[in-house]
């Protein structure tokens, strides 16, 4: 979504007729942006400065610091596939990283971050200076997965030479496994997320998900097939995490198979519509045109 939208804007900033001073002023403001810096929907309503961006070591395990950028014919950047982060206070971000190390036993409460805090030295106090405490410990959690599986995408060593349908299957899964050791607690999560002062957020947070993973699978759409895809494989999303809930397979393979059937469900809509274009068209009932639009607009490819 995001990076439609900056496609959208640029293509209109050059069509329109600026004059030579907000360009340079553009370009200016572009470049004092650290490419490196990463997105947190999570924000500190305490701070005494207000949100600050803060550059973050990328996960050595997740990257490959000898990549370098590639040019628009082969794809953005990996400079630009890092989102910018609104970052906790130092102190808070330690306390919320070593927090996650005591959810599978205390869920994720204030009790979990009281602990954490204590691992890292900082004073229980703390916790009062989280406007929304366990919220911002799920949020917090969930931006983290983000930008591993962000790092996992630039890596791409197991996700090259994929059809779409395939790609986007295992990033799901990739995403998913993430979350596998708290699911005994992620219904306590979900809950969370759920609350009304919440929902905002987390509907973000999936929102960028979502989008990142139609872009890593190649999806250059626009107008109505954007959100149409992007719709289609959130429900798919969702109703794998769920579905994993319940499953008590060896490492969750009837979730990864619910996975597959339903990606695989939703790609041979393609089929169907294609067939019911050359029946359209065999009796001359003047929908395939029509039909032929849909497919090629709206449909994965």
């Amino acid at each position: 979504m995001y990076r439609t939208a900056a496609r959208r804007l640029l293509a209109g900033a050059t069509a329109s007729n600026f004059s030579n001073v907000r360009v340079v002023q553009s370009l200016n403001l572009q470049a004092s942006i650290t490419p490196s810096l990463r997105f947190s929907t999570s924000t500190n309503s305490q701070s005494p400065t207000g949100p600050t961006l803060h550059v973050d070591p990328i996960n050595p395990t997740l990257s490959d610091s000898s990549s370098t950028s590639t040019s628009s014919a082969e794809g953005p950047p990996r400079q630009e596939r890092r989102r910018p982060r609104v970052e906790y206070q130092d102190e808070q971000a330690r306390v919320l990283k070593a927090s996650l190390g005591h959810v599978m036993r205390l869920g994720w409460t204030e009790e979990a971050m009281i602990a954490g805090a204590r691992d890292v030295c900082i004073s229980p106090s703390i916790i009062g200076s989280f406007h929304r405490k366990e919220a911002a410990l799920v949020e917090f959690f969930m931006d983290e997965c983000l930008q591993k599986l962000i790092d996992r995408i630039d890596l791409g060593k197991d996700l090259q030479n994929l059809i779409p349908s395939k790609h986007i299957s295992k990033l799901v899964r990739i995403r998913l496994e993430m979350q596998a050791p708290y699911i005994s607690k992620w219904p306590q999560a979900l809950s969370i997320q759920a609350h009304p002062q919440n929902i905002s957020t987390s509907f973000k947070q999936r929102a960028m998900l979502v989008d990142e993973i139609w872009h890593a699978a190649g999806d250059e759409g626009s107008d109505i097939d954007w959100y149409v895809k992007r719709t289609i494989l959130g429900g798919i999303y969702s109703t794998t995490e769920v579905f994993m809930l319940t499953d008590s397979s060896p490492e969750f393979c009837d979730t990864w198979a619910f996975l597959e059937d339903r990606v695989k469900d939703a790609f041979d809509m393609k089929k169907t519509i294609q067939e019911a274009t050359y029946l359209a068209e065999a009796v001359g009932a003047g929908m395939g045109s029509s039909l032929q639009k849909f497919l090629t607009n709206v449909l994965p490819k």
